[in-house]
């Protein structure tokens, strides 16, 4: 479900997807529009982030309609999608460990965008202060919260329209964790849709208002995330 009157940014209806010979995901289905985070959730295993890596045609997939801006992205290479404005942070950062953050940040820069102001250092290290503290440091001697929160960042850098977020919260120290929650309502306030994969309800609480809930590869409620929670305390 999304709000009435709602123009979907991302669109997905019966995406399936497989790891070689085995399905993973069956019939997932779900709209996010613009300026909307919404959090998909789920135990290890559920499909989460196979979700993610599917929209990002990461993995094989199929479906009967996959549309991001209007354009049909069923059978776009990734990095056709990452232009089209759909950012990804997977939970594994993928940084270059040998550069430093500001290269890292200088790495991801994609044109501005006119409909919105393009994001910059200067506002990326007011999200984030310890990355504008250690500018001129190197990737690899950061710490795994650190080094996410540069992740994050060099997405914005890209100026997307969109970011699906991999497990942003997961083994982060409680600070940081609170900086991540900042980032995403920073983007949501921008316009950014945002579609987070995470395991930690209450974090994505404070966060979404709606949650899409997946069980072994299906998506088994779509609604808001207060709903979600009142359920899952009577279960």
């Amino acid at each position: 479900m999304m709000e009435t009157g709602s123009e979907p940014l991302l669109e997905v209806h019966e995406l399936d997807a497989f790891y070689g010979p085995a399905q993973a995901l069956f019939n997932v289905s779900f709209k996010l529009a613009r300026g909307e985070a919404v959090a998909l959730v789920g135990r290890n295993g559920a499909g989460k982030t196979t979700t993610l890596k599917a929209i990002m045609g990461l993995i094989e997939r199929r479906s009967r309609m996959s549309r991001y801006a209007g354009t049909d992205i069923r059978t776009s290479p990734t990095h056709r999608i990452a232009r089209l404005g759909l950012g990804y942070v997977p939970e594994e950062r993928r940084i270059f460990t040998d550069l430093t953050v500001a290269e890292n940040l200088e790495v991801g820069r994609l044109p501005a965008r006119s409909h919105r102001p393009p994001w910059t250092t200067t506002r990326l290290y007011k999200i984030f202060p310890n990355l504008g503290e250690m500018a001129g440091r190197s990737a690899g001697s950061m710490s795994g919260g650190e080094q996410q929160m540069l992740s994050i960042a060099r997405t914005l850098m890209g100026n997307p329209d969109a970011v699906l977020l991999d497990e942003p919260s997961e083994g982060l120290a409680p600070l940081i964790v609170e900086q991540m929650a900042q980032a995403i309502v920073a983007m949501k306030n921008d316009g950014i849709a945002v579609l987070l994969s995470e395991q930690n309800l209450d974090f994505a609480a404070s966060i979404v208002d709606r949650a899409l809930s997946i069980e072994t590869g299906a998506i088994t409620f779509d609604g808001p995330i207060a709903d979600l929670m009142q359920t899952r305390r009577h279960t």
